[in-house]
């Protein structure tokens, strides 16, 4: 029995800069963060029974494993080798579609515990490129490199990534006080809402590789790059404790990310977004993820008490987090 613990992330710069068609063509970064909220995963082979079963949000009891509709778990169960004889079971303590990076998350929790099934103890970069090889590659998910690397990793990270695809992963320290203080005024909020993330990157990708249309292109390159650059600066605000640009860096990186598809924002969340902008002392702001639902994430320089009561008058609870240092790990392992 293999029990695995894997951290959610939020984006805090360069979001969307980690796909494909745009690294390979001008690098991408990322500035994130993982979270202590988690998706937690457990895996073993019984002694007796061939059958393979998922227990979780979407159980199944097949024959093998080419029978699953879970396309993560299968394709992960094919690459180790593993058609019959397998039980899994997982728990997220945040419910997946909410831009929260969890289907990677799940993914790399889940290879974890096959790795650890076989007695191997795979170093953090190849379990995060084997995640990306399956979803991107075999499973041919239009996303991007971020969410594998942030599972396994964890912290408070840069990934700055090369057009060959290669990823260099840095970590981030902050003093103590002023990671509290980010924290503190950088309200995440729950929207209700859930959505597939693949639909609105493909659009943000259809539009990089131009489909016809170069001006979409040039707009969505353009788009890219001037995040890319703002993931630069609010790196820098947050290693020098300067929450204010931080505030206006987010308006910012809101602004340039609805212009990259129609489909990252409604009215809405526009409107409310607008409305403590004006009224309740809000200077940023933006949907979690690749949009269009989930968490919005809200930068408060005051103390946040009347935001945090409207936010639940609209039935958008706030979401208290910490951050995660130590990406994917092993809670339990034991000999069936």
């Amino acid at each position: 029995m293999i029990s695995t613990r894997t951290p959610l992330r939020v984006t805090l710069g360069g979001g969307g800069t980690d796909l494909e068609s745009y690294y390979r063509r001008d690098g991408g970064f990322i500035f994130a963060m993982a979270l202590d909220k988690y998706i937690h995963v457990s895996a073993h082979r019984p002694a007796f029974h061939d059958h393979v079963a998922l227990m979780g949000p979407d159980p199944e009891n097949v024959a093998r494993a080419t029978d699953l509709k879970h396309e993560l778990v299968r394709a992960a169960l094919l690459r180790h080798g593993i058609d019959t004889g397998f039980e899994a079971s997982s728990i997220g303590d945040i419910v997946g579609g909410t831009g929260l990076g969890s289907s990677s998350c799940f993914l790399v929790g889940f290879l974890r515990a096959l790795h650890g099934l076989k007695g191997a103890e795979p170093d953090r970069r190849a379990l995060a490129e084997e995640a990306c090889d399956l979803e991107i590659n075999v499973l041919a998910k239009g996303i991007g490199k971020q969410d594998q690397y942030m599972a396994a990793f964890g912290g408070l990270t840069t990934l700055d990534i090369a057009p060959n695809g290669e990823v260099q992963v840095s970590s981030v320290a902050l003093d103590s006080e002023v990671e509290a203080a980010f924290i503190a005024h950088t309200h995440i909020y729950y929207t209700g809402l859930r959505r597939d993330a693949a639909v609105i990157l493909d659009d943000q990708n259809s539009a990089m590789l131009g489909d016809g249309d170069g001006d979409r292109q040039r707009q969505a390159a353009q788009s890219l790059g001037a995040i890319k650059e703002l993931g630069y600066r609010i790196r820098d605000a947050w290693i020098a404790g300067d929450l204010d640009s931080w505030g206006q860096m987010l308006h910012e990186h809101w602004v340039s990310k609805k212009q990259l598809s129609s489909k990252i924002s409604w009215p809405h969340i526009d409107q409310l977004y607008d409305h403590v902008r004006a009224n309740l002392g809000v200077t940023g702001g933006k949907v979690i993820g690749a949009g269009g639902g989930g968490f919005l994430m809200l930068f408060t320089p005051g103390d946040g008490q009347a935001l945090e009561d409207y936010m639940a008058s609209q039935n958008m609870p706030r979401l208290r987090y910490g951050i995660d240092r130590g990406g994917t790990q092993v809670l339990l392992s034991q000999a069936a």
